[in-house]
């Protein structure tokens, strides 16, 4: 009897489902993105990146939000770059008060999101796990160029790599025909969409080329239901966007190409410059804080040949997919929902992207204005990091059959190596970067705390000044901007500057060694001066 039940009890057990565990290659690429979020969240707890006043508008709009007060459709002071960063923000905000930390939680699970989609998308291209744990890795990793597009709240950056690499990944299902929940993702996808055009349109290559690929392979689809779908949530994303264009008749096309530097004066060879030597580089997170060694230069260099084999070897999937014996899925040659067929579109689609990336910005004279602060303009160029090193991947794993097959197989490791090298030396600039960001909070914090317990209540500052002092303070201390010679400034919030201009007591607050502080000493005479670590506060005559 005890043997029957217990062959009972193993047959039982044979019946069960087999536990399914991770295989070795996704439990270390999931390790890998824990490691990058952890890493993030010790740098925001260490305030780094450093904030600025553009977070702290995004702050402002929060916490105005948090109170029921306004409910803005774009960045303070402007009409393009959508809030959504804020409206994240805000219900933090309402519990935990007007914090850095509060806007930049939001900005931290954006990148959770973007990294672990990319894992993912890496896996839906390749097929190749050990390949997708080396995107982990280097998506893991985090300069000072990196960690701030990704988690400063300034407005649009950390949310467009995610909401563009979920496009991809939407995109490569749909196009394959995946059949569960297949209506749902086609709203999804046209929300998602819509969104990133209220959001910022510096995504939008990568909108295009997603919905391109979903154009060539489910055009018949789209005739029906699944269109409308995606229209309709398209509507809802960018509704914020067209509301405010009925509503003020204003265009936000116009708006971005104003800021974009249209008709701005940039050497061409500026230009290129800031677009194609340095800005790669530094945008890409290859680059120590705030400048770039010439020997980091070298991924600038790569970028060019790293697209064109990537556009090569896409091309080749594209046209042997559908040739019997040359793909998986032969049995549906040049199918719409051939996976191998989707796969190499949708990678040559990135490359365009990328590309089209590119050319935009060394068409914007920021490039050569302001390369260093402008690289973040390049921060879409991460969606494309799953297609981009795969044939370097592909050339170092193949086992070589002559000298030239060694050379190859030498050059692409070598180039692996060279990236992650080069990117955990940038990382490691950006940890050692901390302790000065997280001193620097400390005496802004003893600023607040120094003009609150002087009774200060109102002040004309510098731009970099003011949002940030506001928001420190949760509005107890207003703030309007001033120029260097003390004209009235960019003041992005204008009752700002109703408020301080009416207060009979308004003081002067300027950085130490500042042009404007050198102004205030020359012509605020009657003024007492009071000095706060790194600052220099004018009083008015009581």
């Amino acid at each position: 009897m005890t043997v029957r039940v217990r062959e009972g009890h193993r047959a039982a057990l044979r019946a069960l489902p087999a536990a399914r565990w991770p295989r070795p290659p996704d439990a270390l690429a999931l390790a890998v993105l824990a490691a990058g979020v952890a890493y993030r969240l010790g740098l925001l707890l260490h305030d780094t990146p450093p904030t600025n006043s553009d977070e702290a508008t995004i702050g402002l709009a929060a916490l105005h939000i948090a109170q029921g007060r306004e409910f803005p459709v774009w960045f303070y002071g402007q009409a393009y770059m959508g809030t959504l960063e804020a409206y994240l923000a805000a219900p933090l905000v309402a519990l935990a008060g007007p914090s850095t930390l509060a806007l930049r939680l939001p900005t931290l699970a954006l990148y959770a999101v973007f990294a672990l989609l990319a894992w993912r998308l890496a896996v839906r291209l390749t097929g190749d796990r050990w390949y997708a744990l080396l995107v982990a890795a280097l998506l893991a990793s985090g300069s000072d160029r990196i960690v701030k597009n990704q988690l400063i709240a300034g407005g649009g950056y950390p949310e467009m790599n995610a909401a563009g690499v979920a496009l991809a990944v939407l995109a490569y299902d749909l196009a394959a025909g995946r059949p569960d929940r297949r209506l749902p993702r086609w709203a999804v996808w046209g929300f998602l969409a819509g969104l990133l055009i209220w959001v910022d349109p510096l995504v939008l290559p990568y909108v295009v080329a997603a919905g391109a690929v979903l154009l060539a392979f489910r055009w018949r689809e789209l005739r029906g239901p699944a269109g409308a779908l995606l229209g309709l949530g398209a509507l809802v994303g960018a509704a914020p966007l067209l509301l405010d264009s009925v509503a003020s008749g204003r265009s936000p096309l116009s708006a971005v190409l104003a800021a974009g530097g249209a008709g701005q004066p940039a050497g061409w060879g500026e230009r290129l410059h800031g677009a194609l030597v340095l800005g790669p580089a530094l945008g890409m997170g290859f680059c120590s804080p705030s400048r770039c060694a010439g020997w980091q230069l070298w991924w600038s260099a790569a970028l060019p040949l790293l697209l064109l084999a990537a556009a090569v070897v896409a091309w080749r999937r594209l046209r042997g997919a559908g040739q019997p014996g040359r793909s998986a899925s032969a049995g549906h040659a040049r199918g719409s929902g051939d996976p191998a067929r989707v796969g190499a579109a949708l990678a040559l689609a990135l490359v365009g992207a990328a590309a089209a990336t590119l050319a935009v910005y060394a068409l914007s004279s920021a490039a050569g204005r302001t390369p260093v602060e402008s690289a973040r303009y390049l921060s879409c160029l991460l969606i494309s990091v799953p297609v981009l090193l795969w044939p370097v991947w592909d050339a170092a794993r193949r086992r070589p059959a002559d000298r030239v097959g060694h050379g190859r197989r030498g050059v692409a490791v070598a180039v692996l190596a060279a990236t992650l090298g080069s990117a955990a030396f940038a990382t490691a600039g950006a940890v050692a970067a901390a302790p000065a960001h997280r001193a620097e909070a400390a005496r802004h914090a003893d600023l607040v705390a120094a003009l609150r317990e002087r009774g200060v209540r109102h002040v004309y500052g510098g731009y970099w000044t003011c949002n940030r002092l506001t928001f420190a303070s949760g509005e107890d201390i207003v703030c309007a901007v001033v120029d260097d010679d003390l004209s009235p400034g960019h003041d992005r919030y204008a009752p700002y500057r109703r408020t301080v201009d009416a207060a009979p007591d308004a003081a002067w607050l300027a950085p130490e060694g500042s042009p404007l502080a050198a102004r205030l000493d020359a012509q605020r005479t009657g003024f007492a001066l009071h000095t706060v670590p790194g600052w220099r506060l004018y009083l008015p005559p009581s």
